[in-house]
């Protein structure tokens, strides 16, 4: 199960199985931010593969919306670590990293703003997105600045919510249904560069977990159908594009420019509406990437739905780094026969 948010029980997982009246033989709790789910995949496939268990049921939900009082305000380290010097929090941190990038790559505000836009379009199609209307440019453009150069619809807004997704043996997974989708190949990386005290924030440790990943499932970027990407920040998204390799490191707003990224497009990214639209239900805000692929790939997006997928990409990001950008690093790619 996926963490919660502050000031939610440590012990948690323990509560769930209870409430629900479970008795797992194997009970794994996350606490890896964004990439919760991602590491419960990881986690759960590995268990199955080596035969512990047959099933592993991923839960994972929160309600950020119902806290209220201090806990709700802040993070336990911003107190001591970012207000001394100015700073207010993940967003404080995401706009030094957008500012990088637009002074490292020459970055426009019009390529942060072509991820909003186009996930919005995405988010029209989804019945269950936060936010559902239509969103221009000149839109995103007039949004007010919360932290300079990241404006409002750069960041995501918190929703209550909750997902499941439910990983078998191949076997056991035909007797449940006649939908299963295959877990092609992951990848995981943590903390890059540790021994670098000062590095390069445009860049994460998502190269090396999608190296991983790729090499499992045999397959390259060019054979992905669709791309979920976390996206709580825009310039995130960009960072995930490059580190991918869909583009070269640099070359995201190009990009952008070149290629439609709409459910649409030449590579649909965000499908369901991502963080931004979709919205970030707390700590299982990365399990709806993953939800959002299964949903895609056993065709059952609605009119959102991607012509003929045949792998998804899924990439999750948790735990920002003082002075870097993300801990924790997860590619997961469904899909193939």
């Amino acid at each position: 199960m996926t963490g919660s948010a502050y000031p939610r029980a440590e012990i948690w997982s323990a509560e769930v199985i209870q409430n629900l009246g479970l008795e797992p033989k194997l009970l794994l709790r996350s606490d890896h931010g964004g990439a919760n789910g991602a590491a419960l995949i990881v986690s759960g496939a590995l268990a199955i593969h080596a035969g512990y268990v047959d099933h592993f049921l991923i839960l994972g939900a929160d309600t950020p919306m119902n806290i209220v009082g201090e806990g709700s305000l802040t993070w336990r380290y911003e107190l001591d670590y970012l207000m001394p010097v100015g700073m207010m929090g993940p967003n404080s941190m995401a706009a030094m990293m957008m500012t990088r990038q637009m002074h490292q790559y020459g970055y426009k505000p019009e390529h942060y703003g072509k991820i909003s836009v186009s996930q919005r379009e995405n988010a029209s199609k989804n019945p269950i997105a936060y936010f559902k209307a239509p969103l221009k440019m000149e839109e995103y453009l007039a949004s007010p600045l919360i932290s300079d150069p990241l404006r409002m619809l750069d960041i995501c807004p918190f929703v209550n919510g909750g997902f499941a997704l439910l990983l078998s043996r191949t076997s056991l997974a035909k007797k449940i249904t006649d939908k299963s989708v295959k877990i092609a190949g992951f990848g995981s990386w943590h903390n890059l560069d540790a021994s670098t005290s000062l590095k390069d924030i445009t860049v994460t440790g998502l190269k090396n977990a999608v190296k991983q990943a790729f090499d499992a499932a045999g397959i390259t970027a060019k054979q992905v159908s669709l791309f979920n990407a976390y996206d709580d920040y825009t310039p995130i998204v960009l960072m995930q594009l490059e580190d991918a390799g869909f583009c070269q490191k640099g070359q995201a707003g190009k990009f952008l420019e070149e290629n439609d990224i709409t459910y649409k497009g030449s590579l649909p990214v965000n499908t369901g509406g991502g963080l931004l639209s979709y919205g970030q239900a707390g700590m299982a805000g990365g399990l709806h990437h993953l939800v959002e692929a299964v949903r895609q790939l056993r065709g059952e997006a609605g009119e959102r739905q991607v012509e003929d997928p045949r792998y998804a990409l899924v990439t999750a990001l948790g735990a920002l780094e003082h002075g870097g950008t993300f801990i924790n690093n997860y590619a997961i790619i469904f899909g193939g026969e």
